[in-house]
């Protein structure tokens, strides 16, 4: 699914005319020419702002075509007036960019950050939050550390359209899934929707013939060996995998939390893992035993990512070699699989029905994550480490990983502090991102590594 609309930044350019003037303009418009590389709906002008009665025209503008984030370029020293009421304008986040210079011994031309420094103490005192970059346009890190924090504003906007269904409720006695719907949207302005899992069955039976043939095709160039698992209940994989696919297309769903079991082998007779695997591979979020929290997780990995995560069980922790393993059943999606070794098709451990993902996780630096309700704390848990290259521990999906604190430290960190026991993971390195969207959102962090 796609995200919602791309963020409308309003930007303004704050300067004085008491200090070197042609060199903010300058570096106005090196800002604007690197800004304008990032796919955002930008609104503004590089003209300098000088007074109180050109800062007005401009967010008279702003306020006729309403934004979602205000950048406010701080070129030279002002003081904090204008930014204050320039705040206390707009109910949306606050970026200040302030742009440092060389020190050669002479006249300071911009003193742009001391600016910024007065804005923040002012807002605070008038209890508003803000956020800044202290960044030359013109360092080659630059743009990528800008893009940084708009694709961590971009996923604050997506999170306020989201819609995620739940399809069937969490197992007795699994309280890390459970969910408070109104909570979700009073946090992160989610939407979540419930659907029984027998209408769902009903829906899998209707598609039609030549849709699961389709399906079957783009699977076998895929996944290796569906021809030698059971052929009924991996049509039956197939039908759910075509509609929620269809749910997702038409219905503007995001992602799923599925209750995969024991439903799924009991009354319809497949296993849920291999449809959500190829879902989460889709970019659909999709997590099983109704983990709402789970899948949230995972469209956040994805958003800010630009890549498929999904979520995993920590299974085992071995402290003689600093090592532990993240598996599940079968959802990883396929981008995921170690290069090196096919992708085959399963059957589940427990339940002996397909269809399953089997494949180890591909060697590299991933990011862990949670949305926890761990302590009875909303708060996000953010964690690094390495996957290791090294074949399956376990039947279904794992990898192994050397976390970036020893393991037994993890391990403590998750018993002590009754963490969940699904975790998001993702190959992209966004927990920079991720600190800055939980400040946004105003959630505390627990470190993990």
């Amino acid at each position: 699914m796609s995200p919602a609309e791309p963020l409308r930044v309003g930007v303004l350019s704050l300067a004085r005319p008491t200090f070197d003037v042609p060199f903010a303009e300058q570096v106005c418009a090196d800002a604007w020419k690197l800004m304008e590389q990032i796919p955002v709906d930008w609104f503004g002008s590089g003209e300098l702002l000088f007074d109180a009665e050109s800062v007005e025209s401009q967010l008279t503008i702003f306020k006729k075509k309403p934004i979602d984030l205000l950048l406010i370029m701080q070129l030279t020293f002002t003081d904090a007036t204008m930014t204050v009421k320039i705040a206390e304008s707009f109910d949306v986040p606050l970026l200040f960019w302030s742009f440092p210079e060389k020190r050669t011994g002479g006249r300071l031309r911009l003193n742009s950050l001391c600016g910024v420094n007065l804005a923040a103490h002012a807002l605070g005192k008038s209890g508003i939050q803000c956020d800044y970059i202290n960044l030359s346009p013109n360092d080659p890190e630059t743009s990528e550390d800008l893009s940084s924090w708009i694709r961590a504003f971009q996923t604050r906007k997506n999170l306020s359209s989201t819609k995620i269904a739940v399809i069937g409720k969490h197992p007795d006695g699994f309280h890390t899934c459970a969910f408070d719907s109104g909570k979700l949207k009073e946090i992160f302005g989610v939407t979540v929707e419930q659907m029984e899992l027998t209408d769902l069955f009903d829906e899998a039976e209707k598609i039609e013939q030549k849709t699961v043939n389709l399906i079957r095709s783009e699977l076998d160039s895929k996944i290796n060996g569906l021809e030698l698992v059971e052929q009924e209940p991996l049509e039956k994989s197939i039908r759910i995998l075509s509609t929620l696919r269809k749910k997702a297309e038409s219905e503007g769903y995001h992602g799923f939390s599925v209750r995969c079991w024991p439903e799924f082998f009991t009354e319809y007779g497949c296993a849920a893992c291999g449809a959500m695997g190829i879902l989460n591979s889709d970019g659909i979020a999709s997590g099983c035993e109704a983990d709402v929290h789970g899948t949230l997780s995972t469209l956040i990995l994805n958003w800010l990512g630009g890549e498929p995560s999904f979520i995993a069980d920590l299974v085992d922790i071995n402290s003689k070699d600093d090592t532990g393993v993240f598996w599940h059943c079968g959802l990883a999606p396929l981008n995921m699989a170690d290069p090196d070794a096919p992708v085959e098709a399963g059957i589940h451990s427990n339940r002996r029905k397909p269809l399953v993902n089997e494949f180890a996780l591909k060697p590299g630096e991933v990011t862990l994550f949670r949305l926890s309700q761990s302590l009875n704390l909303t708060r996000m848990v953010i964690g690094k480490g390495k996957m290791l290259k090294a074949p399956k521990s376990f039947s279904g999906t794992s990898g192994v990983i050397r976390f970036d604190k020893s393991a037994s430290q993890v391990l403590d960190t998750v018993i002590s502090e009754g963490l969940e026991h699904h975790y998001a993971i993702t190959y992209s390195k966004v927990d920079k991102l991720l600190r800055i969207l939980a400040r946004q959102l105003k959630l505390p962090v627990l470190e993990l590594t």
